[in-house]
């Protein structure tokens, strides 16, 4: 066999801010070929005929989920111990073999596969469930089957790779994703591990951090740059490769704050032969493939979000109501009260929005990206102040672990875990301020699609003439239609003001005030600040935000709708519903106020000062316990000299 060839660039990739910019937007899906929901929203439609009535899936859908989740639940109640894994920092072999044999592992993955073939609401309903039971598990599972190797082969895979890879993924092997580097996070432009055409075969030389599942793994999908040569475009590319490969080092298992059962690694590829027939997609493809995946693996998230809302909410019910400070339950008292109120409605809207993004996932008639997006964003955030406001409703008890609680003869309850496994959610699978500027993006999608050569520095006046003239059209057309609409009409949505029940109907009517108060804002920040716009990271921000909380709210009042057609708890869901959507107003009104009064001039002389070293002298009078070495390792690519602590289970 010749000798390897050498890696075409052993040294970082030096990018502009430019050039990532258009990677990034090289690996956009261009086109909307469906509706979206949300994105009609933030263009200040409040297309309610999209999601209501509320999509329903099949029977036949419903009887194999629910059979699936008995199963499931008697495994999670008789099987899975987790304070063992929180003790223990690792899922049981025999526990991880156990989800095997039950099939958990293929979920997602069609049956003539050997998987269960369940729907995009059944995963989610599963991922919820084990999650409650230990959220290591829940990342396990997800990782595997959300972003994966199951995932993008069923979007993107060839039959000859579906034939060979998903079979074992849906009953024997564990995969992971590999994309982040210790240099390279949300700016793939950077991307070092590379991939050298050499006959039949890539070489991968690089190293891959955060690698969830990879210490445990029998099969990764890894990304890595491609040189450009006469046969092949190259760029970043996508690959199915086996774990257990010659020249793959695990080179670290990395402990967390939380989920401490977390199979997570540092990977190093060391001239890694994989076959030309394992290339997911064509070469250049990769970034694409990732995000695209991304559109609906994102809501697995926002899955075990809401299994942490229903947590909560049964422990803050059953605490509140045995404690008692002055005379009375805590609950009975406002302070504590409020909290467990912000629970229930914040749940039940994020058990909407979940849902609802899934059951649209699983008909394909609307394009969801916006949809799963801001359900990841929505969900993460949310579940963390709902664990941090059960800790403040638990108190002392909040704080001290569930070991301890045991230990002294008191119920163990992991409050303070769930807070601590859940702060990962912020920044799994696209950080809220990534997540921020990815929706921010697709929301403007119109108005740059029409205006966006007018604000490009790199067009010619032509160009801008051209552009002005589109944008003139569709400005008339769509300018007018912010004015006025349902919402200023007392009678609209009238199906939501049922006899006997509370009026949903005002609150969409607000929604559809909202959204075209959003719109203007939107179009009058382009027009104030043109090219500069995509420097506005805080008012996008809020932006964003507030299109989130309109989607909750529109998915909080169809979700009780839908519960009181079908005679099931359709007045408390109404009551939820209306305490959510009236919590979430006072949001999106203090949300509108600070997209023109807030301090982000201020903020970034402050933070000039802070780099340039102004404020040194506020620094003294502490010290540093951080231990030495580098703030970012050496992932220099080459032979490892470390011991491969990959793990093989099974």
């Amino acid at each position: 066999m010749p000798a390897p060839p050498t890696p075409s660039s052993p040294s970082r990739p030096t990018v502009s801010e430019r050039e990532a910019r258009q990677v990034a937007e090289a690996a956009r899906e261009q086109d909307w070929r469906k509706p979206s929901f949300a994105k009609e929203l933030f263009l200040g439609r409040f297309r309610l005929d999209l999601i209501h009535p509320h999509p329903l899936p099949a029977d036949e859908d419903v009887q194999r989920g629910e059979e699936f989740l008995a199963k499931l639940r008697d495994f999670c109640e008789t099987k899975i111990d987790g304070a063992v894994i929180e003790r223990d920092a690792r899922i049981p072999d025999d526990v991880i073999t156990g989800l095997k044999e039950l099939g958990a592992f293929g979920m997602k993955i069609d049956t003539k596969y050997g998987g269960l073939g369940l729907t995009q609401v059944y995963y989610n309903k599963a991922l919820a469930l084990v999650g409650s039971a230990n959220p290591a598990i829940g990342a396990l599972l997800s990782a595997h089957q959300s972003i994966g190797v199951p995932q993008p082969l069923k979007m993107f895979g060839t039959q000859e790779q579906k034939d060979t890879f998903l079979p074992r993924c849906a009953r024997t092997d564990i995969s992971a994703f590999l994309l982040t580097e210790p240099d390279v996070g949300s700016d793939p432009a950077r991307l070092a591990t590379t991939a050298v055409r050499d006959g039949d075969d890539y070489v991968l030389d690089g190293v891959k951090l955060w690698t969830t599942n990879g210490v445990v793994a029998d099969l990764l999908v890894v990304m890595a740059r491609v040189p450009k040569s006469e046969n092949g475009r190259g760029g970043i590319t996508a690959f199915v490769v086996e774990a257990a490969s010659e020249g793959i080092t695990v080179e670290n298992r990395n402990a967390f704050m939380g989920l401490r059962g977390l199979e997570n690694g540092v990977t190093r590829f060391h001239r890694v032969r994989v076959p030309a027939a394992h290339r997911i997609g064509p070469e250049g493809a990769g970034l694409k493939i990732a995000l695209t995946t991304l559109n609906t693996g994102r809501l697995s998230l926002p899955a075990m979000c809401v299994g942490a809302g229903k947590w909560c909410l049964k422990i803050a019910r059953e605490w509140s109501a045995v404690r008692e400070q002055w005379g009375k339950p805590v609950a009975l008292h406002e302070a504590v009260g409020s909290k467990i109120s912000f629970i229930a409605a914040t749940t039940f809207a994020l058990e909407a929005v979940l849902d609802l993004s899934s059951q649209m996932a699983d008909e394909d008639r609307n394009d969801i990206r916006i949809e799963a997006a801001l359900a990841k964003l929505y969900g993460s955030e949310m579940a963390c102040l709902m664990a941090d406001e059960l800790v403040q409703i638990r108190g002392g008890r909040g704080f001290e672990t569930a070991a301890s609680l045991e230990a002294r003869g008191e119920r163990a309850v992991p409050a303070e875990q769930l807070l601590r496994d859940l702060r990962i959610n912020r920044i799994f699978e696209g950080s809220t301020e990534i997540m921020h500027l990815l929706i921010a993006r697709e929301a403007v999608d119109a108005h740059l699609s029409v205006a966006g050569d007018l604000i490009d520095p790199d067009k010619t006046l032509s160009d801008k003439a051209r552009a002005g003239a589109q944008a003139g059209v569709f400005y008339a057309k769509w300018l007018p239609k912010l004015v006025a609409g349902p919402g200023q009409l007392p009678g609209s949505y009238a199906d939501f003001h049922p006899a006997d029940h509370r009026d949903l109907s005002g609150h969409l009517r607000y929604v559809e005030r909202s959204a075209r108060k959003l719109a203007r804002s939107t179009f009058y920040a382009m027009s104030r600040w043109q090219g500069r716009m995509e420097t506005k990271q805080g008012f996008l921000g809020r932006i964003v935000d507030i299109g989130a909380e309109l989607f909750a709210m529109s998915a909080a009042c169809v979700r009780a709708e839908h519960l009181r057609a079908g005679g099931d708890h359709g007045r408390e869901a109404y009551q939820l519903a209306d305490a959510f959507c009236r919590q979430s107003r006072i949001r999106v009104e203090e949300l509108f106020g600070r997209l023109w009064t807030n301090t982000d001039d201020l903020d970034r002389k402050v933070v000039k000062g802070v780099l340039g070293g102004a404020y040194e002298w506020l620094e003294q009078g502490v010290v540093d316990p951080s231990g030495e070495g580098p703030w970012i390792a050496e992932a220099t690519p080459g032979e490892s000299r470390r011991k491969n602590l990959r793990r093989a289970i099974g």
